[in-house]
């Protein structure tokens, strides 16, 4: 389709679903609780890095679920569509994204749609990390911009803290002889968090309050270059070869092994994140992203100092955008993964701050096999 028959393409709704009040840093290992029945020897230290104070977890201190992923994505995608004025039977193409779904089958988005009530719908599963969301975003607003779909939703959730239970670890090779964890799998253990959120597109601006009308939507995968930095489903010696994977040796020696968890390698981070960078300002010298042009940066990241260490890469550059125009709310919900630009997002249109004419960017950089995202918005 030639770009003359493409349409404009509007975010017209935001939603947000945070599960149970929230929990605060002296609590937060009541919930996930305690490998081997002590407290982490890295839990303090965690939190002190990622400058979290409070986030929400869908299951109780007994570990028994409150919710499922697809009830909170379904949740935030019902809040969305009543933001953008709409019924659940206008919606005509849902894109959801996960890190991991209720189900190893079928996809997430049967499981949402399920949840939604909706009738019958085009449903499309994006399965990553956080850069999932720009994934399921792209699919949304190419349905809407080809003029197949009228509405869409892009939604992600995220049911992470039920990885982080005692029973993900205890009887495996991450767990030491003194009942310690791995600092690799451990520190995850206080960085992530649950909830979901959503945006609904469409052809046209609503016609009260703000929209966004969606400029471009950006993604690019370095797994070519990487090996995976965060992953479950393998060991830390055989993460990159797929022949390795947890299904080839069943459910049990996985388990054994401590392939089912979820682990970081914090030394490859390192690297990975220099490479995200590197893509923003080859997009900055192409003119794809101009910074003074840029009234607001909503950039996801997974705890307070990587965002020092982003900002102390940029201030040498000519792609750094000033820190008073970025927004985040990392030290109130945490990082909820897929589900984390949706939900600030959302808290960002409902501040006030979003004026008509305003260029906003948000970005989204995902560790699991280094990939970043990007998407240019203006406020009409």
């Amino acid at each position: 389709m030639s770009e003359g028959l493409l349409r404009d393409v509007y975010i017209t709704g935001t939603g947000a679903f945070l599960p149970g009040d929230p929990v605060g840093v002296d609590t937060m290992e009541d919930f996930i609780g305690r490998i081997g029945g002590r407290s982490s020897a890295v839990g303090r230290r965690a939190l002190r890095w990622n400058g979290v104070e409070t986030r929400h977890y869908a299951l109780t201190p007994e570990g028994r679920p409150l919710h499922s992923n697809a009830s909170m994505t379904a949740a935030a995608t019902r809040a969305a569509l009543d933001d953008a004025g709409l019924s659940i039977g206008r919606l005509g193409h849902l894109a959801t994204a996960t890190t991991q779904g209720d189900y190893i089958v079928p996809g997430n988005a049967s499981a949402v749609h399920a949840e939604l009530g909706a009738g019958p719908i085009e449903i499309a599963s994006y399965q990553s990390v956080c850069a999932s969301a720009l994934m399921a975003a792209k699919g949304a607003w190419l349905q809407v911009r080809a003029g197949e779909a009228d509405v869409a939703a892009a939604a992600a959730g995220e049911f992470s803290s039920r990885w982080f239970r005692p029973e993900f670890y205890e009887g495996t090779t991450l767990v030491d002889a003194k009942g310690r964890a791995r600092v690799e799998a451990d520190f995850l253990r206080f960085t992530l968090s649950d909830g979901a959120g959503a945006v609904v597109m469409e052809p046209k601006p609503r016609p009260d309050g703000l929209s966004l009308k969606v400029d471009w939507i950006d993604l690019t995968s370095l797994a070519g270059r990487f090996d995976p930095c965060m992953w479950a489903g393998s060991t830390f010696a055989d993460r990159a070869d797929m022949k390795s994977a947890w299904s080839h040796a069943g459910p049990v020696a996985a388990h054994a092994s401590g392939s089912v968890a979820l682990v970081q390698d914090f030394e490859l981070l390192k690297i990975v994140i220099r490479a995200w960078i590197g893509v923003w300002l080859e997009k900055v010298d192409r003119g794809r992203i101009v910074p003074d042009q840029v009234d607001h940066l909503l950039c996801h990241y997974s705890a307070r100092s990587l965002r020092e260490e982003i900002v102390s890469v940029l201030r040498s550059t000519a792609a750094m955008i000033p820190e008073q125009k970025w927004f985040s709310n990392l030290p109130t919900v945490g990082n909820i993964g897929a589900a984390s630009i949706w939900v600030m997002l959302d808290e960002f249109m409902k501040s006030g701050r979003a004026k008509r004419g305003e260029k906003v960017l948000l970005i989204v950089p995902e560790s699991g096999r280094a990939m970043v995202g990007f998407m240019m918005c203006e406020v009409v």
